[in-house]
């Protein structure tokens, strides 16, 4: 079988989709290594060998932006939005820990809220390739750390202490206690705390749109300086040799005098503030809070089944009294409060049969139960109160048939979706099916083509600005449905002089039949059909202690639009980025245990045009190119050093899945959407493992 380093591993299973979102078991080899930029070994510490730890990153886009057909928009820490080939985060599929995540609390922040430094591993799909994950444009799956993969044979007892300090971003400590209790059970305890600060951008001015720099700036973010605390509980217990319960419970928390739009960029900011009197910092407090209860078994040497029962509660606080401030909009001062809560239950089972002709079955079950509620308590002692409920539901059946060289792979899925909204009551149904062919005609060499078909019920309201109070029916409202195709090739060997080289690329399509866009006119409707065309590519080179990755990803999309809604023909979605090519340079001395670690990302301009939700004055994208470097150091067993610069060259930009352009409002004028990321960073962390 194919044999690939890790990085390159990601790529062959995240950019040509030949991962089928199965469990390590439950894959051939070349479909295992599904976990970004980190080694994964039976008894590994992820500060081992990490590209995480190596990057020190403080923000999933630290993690995730060198992916081909990944971003991950939003500067702030708030504002964590990933997206995958254009598509945002209420398309995909994200859990941490089996729990879902996809709560649509606010337009002006992200659907995910975790801090990189607990994650043991990102499971990622770019793309919706098979009946096991529903959604429309992939998954991400995010895992937690664990007792039993952070002791070394033979130990009983161990802790982790580590500090991060920066110029330009933010300090932070965490704390890690794991032990082994008797032969049966282990035990982690994690807590983070970060103190985030205003920073910087590059160049070190605030610009508007002509580049001229705003007045009373200097060159200073506000509205990011806050705290952020993230603490983990997990019990293990292995109740016999081929059973492991796991009870795990996470809180997280962001709380801080943050502006009252995160994704929008300090111009925008300070314009509306300053036209309407009223403060430009708001108290916000955000809390999530998972609980997951996982059982893993093997039931004799050709059955795994891996089941996930989880509770996850966000909440969203905002003290809104500051509109006092101008007696105009006393009545809007308020104190603001939005929950969201999934509740679910997913199986997975995977079953081989047969000798001559294999039959590997993959099967599960998948039920979230989403509640939301608002509540607005107002100066004046009146009270708005809202709240929206819907259950998703799938059961799904895949089996492939290995034949040789040759696999076939067929799957059916059946989705079932209640909502009870404001703009819809109803319940949506189908039944999707997916095949998928794979040639493997010699143990370096892979060809895959695959075709998929799409199911999303409507979303519910978001919670943060009424959870439905304020929106206007809509009973013809359909499901959005379609199809993903795609064809990859994959190839990797010790030729040209590595010990590894590896070559892939995909190319897809997808359609998305109903497009529901949420600001249509009267009310959210299907305005079309999305289409989304692209690929990524990528090309890496091992040798000795060198390993290279060069990516490249690009994903165009364009509205079909409907009768009633011409206005939208031609329109992409707004989340949509230039080329982008990234390269990843990583050097290990391994006689010094020193390593290090340099990345590029370019991401090409994106030319005026129309689209969904973008400005409406000037929606091109300026291209941008970042570079970052680091190395990491073990002087003695378990001093871990690392140190980098982000952003090395201080370049001025935002990410292109962040609000970028220009808008006109009629009170406010022109409004510059620019989500100023970070300029240079200057890091360094310092952790002991005992």
């Amino acid at each position: 079988m194919l044999k690939t380093h890790s990085a390159v591993g990601v790529l062959l299973a995240a950019s040509t989709s030949f991962a089928m979102a199965q469990t390590d078991t439950q894959q051939p080899e070349l479909e295992q290594m599904v976990v970004w930029g980190t080694e994964v070994r039976a008894s590994s510490v992820y500060m081992d060998s990490s590209d995480i730890a190596i990057r020190q990153a403080d923000h999933i886009s630290d993690l995730l932006r060198t992916i081909p057909g990944v971003d991950v928009g939003g500067a702030h820490s708030m504002n964590q939005r990933i997206t995958i080939r254009s598509m945002d985060d209420k398309d995909l599929r994200i859990s941490i820990d089996g729990a879902n995540q996809n709560t649509y609390m606010y337009h002006h922040m992200g659907n995910l809220q975790i801090h990189a430094d607990i994650l043991k591993s990102v499971d990622i799909d770019v793309g919706t390739n098979s009946v096991i994950n529903g959604g429309l444009g992939g998954a991400v799956r995010f895992e937690t750390k664990e007792a039993k993969d952070l002791l070394a044979a033979g130990e009983h007892f161990g802790g982790r202490i580590e500090g991060t300090v920066s110029d330009n971003s933010s300090n932070s400590v965490s704390l890690s206690a794991y032990a082994q209790l008797g032969s049966k059970v282990d035990l982690l305890a994690y807590f983070n705390h970060v103190e985030r600060d205003n920073y910087e951008v590059g160049g070190g001015e605030i610009k508007d749109s002509e580049g001229e720099v705003i007045p009373g700036t200097d060159g200073t973010v506000r509205g990011l300086e806050g705290e952020l605390n993230d603490a983990l509980i997990k019990i293990g217990v292995d109740l016999t040799s081929s059973q492991r319960l796991e009870f795990g419970y996470e809180t997280y928390s962001d709380e801080g005098d943050y502006s009252y739009r995160p994704d929008m960029g300090l111009a925008t900011d300070l314009a509306i503030t300053n036209s309407l009197n009223v403060p430009l910092l708001w108290p916000t407090e955000f809390t999530r809070d998972t609980y997951t209860l996982n059982y893993d078994a093997s039931i004799g040497s050709r059955t795994t089944l891996k089941a996930a029962l989880f509770r996850n509660e966000s909440t969203l606080w905002r003290d809104e009294m500051g509109w006092a401030d101008n007696p105009a909009y006393e009545a809007w001062a308020a104190i603001v409060e939005g929950e969201a809560q999934n509740t679910g239950f997913n199986l997975l089972g995977e079953t081989v049969l047969g000798e001559s002709v294999i039959n590997t079955l993959t099967y599960g079950v998948d039920v979230t139960q989403y509640k939301t509620n608002y509540t607005a308590t107002y100066v004046g002692g009146a009270v708005d109160e809202a709240g929206e409920e819907a259950t998703e539901s799938a059961v799904f059946l895949q089996d492939r048939i290995e034949l040789g060289m040759f696999a076939i792979i067929p799957g059916v899925r059946y989705n079932e979706y209640d909502i009870e909204s404001a703009i819809v009551t109803k319940t949506y149904d189908d039944v999707t099916t997916a095949l998928a062919a794979e040639f493997q005609p010699t143990d370096s060499l892979q060809f895959r083509v695959s075709s998929t078909e799409l199911f999303k019920g409507p979303d519910i309201s978001e919670v943060f600005v009424g959870a439905g109070l304020f929106e206007d029916p809509n009973p013809e409202l359909d499901a959005e449905s379609g199809r993903n195709d795609e064809i990859a090739v994959a190839y990797g060997d010790a030729i040209l002089g590595a010990d590894q080289f590896s070559v892939g690329a995909t190319l897809f399509r997808t359609n998305i039949e109903g497009y529901i866009y949420q600001y249509a006119s009267p009310v959210m409707d299907n305005v079309g059909d999305m289409e989304v065309t692209g690929g990524e590519a990528y090309i890496g080179y091992d040798l000795g202690g060198l390993r290279t990755l060069l990516t490249y990803s690009d994903a165009e999309s364009e509205l079909d639009a409907y009768a009633g809604y011409e206005e939208f023909q031609g329109a992409r979605i707004d989340r949509q980025q230039g080329d982008t090519w990234s390269l990843n340079l990583d050097y290990e001395f391994a006689n010094i245990d020193l390593q290090l670690h340099y990345d590029l990302l370019m991401v090409g301009d994106v030319s005026a045009g129309p689209d969904l939700d973008g400005p409406t004055l000037e929606n091109s994208k300026d291209g941008y190119t970042v570079h970052n470097v680091s190395l990491q150091w073990a002087p003695t067993d378990g001093l871990q050093i690392t140190a980098g610069v982000d952003n090395l060259f201080d370049e001025f930009y935002a990410s292109q899945s962040s609000r970028t352009g220009v808008s006109f409002h009629p009170r406010f004028g022109e409004l510059y959407l620019f989500d100023y990321e970070p300029g240079r960073n200057l890091k360094a962390t310092v952790s002991y493992q005992f």
